[in-house]
Formats: C-alpha cells, structure tokens, sequence
C-alpha cells in the first residue's frame, strides 16, 4: 500500500480514536476540511510543519502518528 494512503488511513484512526470529526481536526489544526479528507483518502503528501500540525490537533508525538507506517 501506497505511503500516503497508510498514512491518510493513520491520521483516520487517530482522528476516530480522538472522537474528532474532520471538521473540528480542521480547525484544530488550523487546516481546512478539504485538505483533511483529501489528506486521509491518501490523496495528499504533507509537509513535515502540516503533520506536526495534524499531530498536535491530535494530541499525538509526531513519532506516534508515524507509527507502523
């Protein structure tokens, strides 16, 4: 499986996990909805400052939302 989808995937769990829908890790993470559902279907490459963002929204390490990738 593609990095991007195994990582979109990733950050869908976590968000579930969390009880977030994609609009609040959006604004959380100060993020726009589109670019988190874009982001989970895989569909996007984040930067390095994006997954810190996403991961802080999450109130995860960067190294645990890149875990098992």
């Amino acid at each position: 499986m593609d990095v991007r989808l195994r990582f979109g995937k990733r950050v869908r769990d976590l968000r579930a996990r969390r009880g977030l829908t994609q609009e609040a890790l959006a604004a959380a993470s100060k993020l726009h909805v589109t670019y988190i559902s874009s982001l989970e279907r895989g569909h996007r490459n984040p930067s390095l400052q994006t997954c810190r963002a996403i991961a802080s929204a999450l109130n995860f390490s960067l190294s645990e939302l890149f875990r098992d990738l």
